[in-house]
């Protein structure tokens, strides 16, 4: 069912499953999607959460679907402290005082931010990646050349030229993202354009270009989140329990970068390597994902 949440900054629609047989059991779990993707990504993982007795929160982030803001004045941020707020406000908006959160990509970041802010609304945390909190005071340094052309939608979205370009074509941009980065999957049209409605948001393309220029210091942030940005510079720890996802033919993030993170995570931490999986793991390996959420100790 598709319901909407009021929050101070945004309307955030969300879909939302709860077993059918009976009240749910543990904490509810918020899955989180990325860029570019939707919640459809987690068609084939809500029905094994909800078998195990879960309630399961699936909201579209700022700048897609449904999700609106609510004032023309308000920056049409994508940094990674919109998304945190966001998150947090979602779970004091629906009352839930502690839930799990897992995600991947834009959606993961987001569940990292208030799992290391918050850790007390976090029963527990599945990341894809690994510790996806950005050091933005580091983002100047140049990395491998193998990694910087993985960026290359990055620096395109840093020129007015990127802008137009993904105002002109957001599908095709997002369709060719889908293939770079999940080398093996075999999606088709239909699975993609289940998805591909997210893209239409009128503050879609505002909301991507500021996110891709903010975390390389090109794009000046939400001065109301200044506070939360000043608290992710220290790169916290997370120290609730944790599983992290990498998909071995992720095509942005190589496995090996999440092999160095774990020196981040200071509490229950285990790192799951998924074999001929992508960027996209909760579609392209939607058990492994429940299976992930429903193993966190505590969740």
């Amino acid at each position: 069912m598709i319901r909407t949440l009021r929050t101070p900054t945004l309307e955030i629609a969300y879909a939302e499953h709860v077993p059918a047989d009976g009240p749910p059991v543990g904490p509810p779990v918020i899955l989180l999607h990325g860029f570019p993707y939707a919640p459809q990504g987690y068609d084939a993982v809500v029905p094994p959460l909800v078998a195990a007795g879960r309630r399961c929160i699936i909201p579209w982030l700022r700048g897609h679907g449904p999700t609106r803001y609510l004032s023309a004045a308000t920056p049409r941020s994508g940094q990674q402290a919109a998304l945190g707020q966001d998150l947090l406000d979602l779970l004091d908006g629906l009352a839930i005082p502690r839930a799990v959160l897992a995600g991947y990509d834009w959606g993961g970041r987001a569940a990292c931010v208030v799992a290391a802010l918050w850790p007390a609304r976090v029963a527990g945390l599945v990341t894809c990646t690994g510790y996806n909190i950005q050091d933005i005071a580091a983002a100047a340094r140049p990395g491998p050349a193998e990694q910087e052309h993985r960026w290359w939608y990055q620096y395109y979205f840093h020129t007015e030229r990127g802008r137009a370009g993904l105002e002109a074509d957001r599908q095709g941009i997002a369709r060719l993202l889908w293939r770079l980065w999940s080398p093996n999957w075999a999606f088709d049209e239909a699975t993609f354009q289940a998805s591909a409605g997210a893209l239409d948001n009128p503050d879609y393309v505002a909301t991507v270009i500021q996110s891709y220029r903010h975390r390389f210091g090109y794009a000046a942030g939400d001065p109301a989140l200044e506070p939360i940005e000043a608290a992710l510079a220290a790169q916290p720890a997370i120290t609730v329990p944790s599983i992290c996802l990498h998909g071995a033919a992720d095509g942005v993030g190589p496995v090996e970068g999440s092999a160095r993170h774990a020196r981040h995570f200071t509490g229950t931490y285990e790192r799951r390597v998924i074999p001929l999986v992508g960027h996209n793991v909760p579609q392209e390996a939607p058990a492994d994902f429940a299976r992930a959420v429903l193993d966190l100790p505590g969740g």
